[in-house]
């Protein structure tokens, strides 16, 4: 009898498991709403994951998705091949704290939370070994509420980068329009941060504060053409609710740009003292430092690499160089926008910049649209899908994420016969 129950339950353990496994399966569903060039095609490997925010892709193609919100008490969705027959047919929950940093290099996984950032040590398959063990690299980082998102990036000398937004947009007096100078905000927040990989629990101190005046970077990636690190930054607001003597409604809905930047050591981007203004290509002194929407400022501070239409919240920078795609491709940059610009009536896309000799060699253009779901020109619903980060997998496809409705989508290129 005693038999006859133990097989009885093992029938049943493998039932369920098969159950579990089967709600788990993420076939490649076309996705046609999304709209792509010619030659490309866009598939979803999952849905209603969570909020997805930045990736990493193994060397088997398997997909670690960070998410910004616990799902399930987890904060890392991992999908998966199973059995090796080249689909992503399972998925795992892993950690236990959200954020959005993470990057997959020489067999390490580096993963950030709000406030610090984990190394995993990862198997053949791409798999985790250390998952209740991590090294943590760094730990301390602000994080205040607000923009407190921590993207990274690694060279190729054992560095990694940390992005530290700010949870002030504009650093000025209390209860005043009058902007703080030397702005305080900027000693542990605004700025990029270079720590060591291999050196345990590093605090600010034993980083070197790589660049400053960025308020907020959550897209960023190291362009290994240039051995350069580029950045996305977020661009500030409150033009014409503080300051209606300089600027209009509709100014305040065209300005400032979003910014591509450059960075080197000791780069300063600027902020909060100027911004960039794309239509006068200038950087403009902001008006709580006594600007009026045409006074220039920031001589020391870096121009921008490329600059985008204002408030569509570039989230994600991925630097193309696999050889799937047409040669125009190569070396790249795609952007995620994860908001939209009133001046256009466009967002949540991403867009690619063309690169040429480590620079933009021409004008950006949308090359994902549409994942809004609805006209933004004339909206007759809520938007379905933001997306936030981008990924290259070992054939040549990108991933995006979206942190809205938690789908993440593929995109293939096949050329016509």
């Amino acid at each position: 009898m005693m038999r006859k129950i133990s097989r009885i339950h093992s029938w049943l353990t493998a039932v369920a498991g098969v159950a579990l496994l089967s709600a788990f399966v993420f076939d490649e569903t076309p996705a046609p709403a999304i709209k792509v060039p010619a030659g490309f095609s866009v598939s979803v490997l999952g849905n209603d994951l969570g909020a997805t925010r930045h990736m990493a892709v193994n060397s088997k193609g398997g997909v670690y998705a960070k998410l910004s919100k616990l799902k399930d008490g987890k904060g890392l969705v991992y999908l998966y091949d199973s059995d090796a027959d080249g689909k992503l047919d399972a998925r795992k929950n892993l950690l236990d704290y959200k954020g959005t940093g993470i990057v997959i290099k020489d067999n390490y996984l580096y993963s950030s939370s709000n406030t610090g950032v984990y190394r995993y040590q990862l198997d053949a398959n791409g798999e985790i070994t250390n998952i209740d063990n991590p090294e943590q690299i760094v730990t301390g980082l602000v994080a205040k509420g607000r923009d407190e998102a921590k993207a990274i990036a690694l060279d190729n000398n054992g560095n990694i980068y940390v992005s530290v937004g700010s949870p002030d947009e504009t650093c000025k007096e209390k209860g005043t329009n009058k902007g703080i100078y030397p702005c305080a905000l900027l000693d542990s927040v605004g700025g990029v941060w270079r720590f060591k990989t291999n050196k345990l629990n590093q605090t600010y101190s034993d980083g070197v504060r790589y660049a400053t005046g960025l308020k907020n970077v959550v897209g960023l990636d190291w362009n290994t053409k240039t051995n350069k690190l580029f950045v996305m930054m977020h661009g500030r607001g409150q033009f014409h609710e503080a300051f209606p003597n300089y600027y209009t409604p509709e100014m305040s809905t065209k300005l400032p740009a979003e910014t591509m930047y450059e960075l080197h050591e000791g780069a300063d981007a600027g902020w909060p003292y100027v911004y960039y203004d794309q239509f006068q290509k200038k950087k403009i002194l902001c008006p709580e430092y006594g600007g009026d929407g045409k006074k220039t400022g920031g001589e020391k501070a870096i121009n921008p690499a490329a600059a985008f239409p204002a408030h569509l919240g570039p989230n994600g920078l991925l630097f193309y160089t696999g050889n799937a795609f047409p040669a125009k491709y190569k070396n790249g940059a795609f952007v995620a926008f994860h908001g939209q610009s009133p001046e256009l009536k466009k967002g949540y896309m991403v867009a690619f910049v063309p690169f040429k000799n480590g620079k933009p060699s021409g004008p950006w253009e949308i090359f994902a649209d549409n994942f809004a779901g609805i006209d933004l020109a004339k909206p007759t619903g809520p938007v379905q899908h933001r997306p936030c980060g981008l990924a290259q997998g070992p054939d040549g496809s990108i991933y995006v994420s979206d942190d809205l409705g938690g789908t993440i989508y593929k995109i293939s290129y096949k050329a016509a016969k």
